[in-house]
């Protein structure tokens, strides 16, 4: 799922913008601001000359013209007060984007049952460590995905697109799929079948299960007929020497440093079963809280 950035692919653009706005505020407070004063001063220093000289030969002059004399030259040029006024709106929107929260917007439905199209959601930016915007390098370790995580990360076939899919191998974990069950590290993932679940795209229903991955049950769908997964469908990727795929099942084993993803509409996903693992520096956040949708206000609330 090729995700929506609320505010567009803007990492980039409010970084230039916020150090443009911030440039220009910076020399006004350190440079402009002391040229207008020394200008106003000078001209006061005028002005006052020749008030007291036409005060002496008996003429008397309204001294409210002084005042609006020297608010006329300290006034910042448009251009300086609309980039001073910017700069810390923008400022704060790129930190907390960068470093805290970053909206998207749900656009397809690889990751039904869970989030819908049209879910309008907030990912963590800090669970998963903090990185350097832009560049997205970790500088510094707080955490680490774990399996069950809802997780935002850039594609690995083209890092300029956010996917987001459901964390079900972590670093070192054995993955095994066949007849559409998982089987983690040897351990086979608990299913408990739920009511079928009726398609919000199309007058059709789908088979609906539990899944009862590690501490995270989360519900997936399946649809009848199609089949594990669609083996001519699967590129080669870094690492693909990790996975062994057959007819209908395949194995895999997350190298170091790489995570596997999948959809929860496990049979409408493109997902780690056909472009591979997920490497950490790829990682964005941590898909937490769906805050909007305009089709169903129903549907705000955590994210599991």
């Amino acid at each position: 799922m090729n995700l929506q950035p609320i505010l567009g692919n803007f990492a980039l653009i409010l970084f230039v913008a916020m150090v443009i706005t911030g440039v220009i505020w910076c020399l006004d407070v350190f440079v402009l601001a002391k040229q207008r004063r020394a200008k106003a001063d000078a001209a006061l220093a005028e002005y006052d000359a020749r008030h007291a000289k036409l005060t002496a030969d008996g003429i008397k002059l309204d001294n409210g013209n002084r005042a609006a004399l020297e608010a006329s030259i300290l006034r910042q040029p448009t251009w300086v007060e609309y980039s001073g006024s910017f700069f810390p709106v923008i400022a704060l929107v790129f930190v907390l984007r960068s470093f805290l929260f970053e909206p998207f917007k749900i656009p397809s439905s690889s990751m039904v049952p869970t989030l819908l199209v049209g879910d309008l959601i907030l990912v963590n930016k800090f669970d998963y460590g903090i990185r350097l915007p832009v560049i997205n390098k970790k500088i510094i370790e707080v955490g680490n995905p774990q399996r069950g995580d809802v997780m935002v990360f850039k594609y690995p076939k083209d890092p300029s697109q956010d996917y987001i899919k459901r964390v079900i191998g972590v670093p070192g974990d054995k993955i095994h799929y066949e007849n559409k069950r998982l089987t983690v590290n040897g351990q086979p993932v608990e299913y408990v079948p739920m009511d079928d679940y009726l398609d919000d795209e199309r007058p059709v229903y789908h088979k609906q299960f539990l899944e009862k991955l590690t501490n995270a049950p989360h519900r997936i769908l399946n649809m009848d007929g199609a089949r594990t997964y669609n083996q001519s469908a699967v590129e080669e990727f870094p690492h693909h020497e990790n996975c062994n795929y057959s007819y209908d099942e395949f194995t895999c084993i997350v190298p170091e440093g790489n995570y596997f993803m999948m959809g929860d509409n496990r049979d409408n996903s493109a997902d780690s079963r056909y472009w591979g693992f997920v490497p950490d520096q790829n990682i964005v956040g941590k898909a937490v809280f769906v805050w909007m949708n305009f089709s169903n206000l129903k549907r705000i609330g955590g994210i599991h």
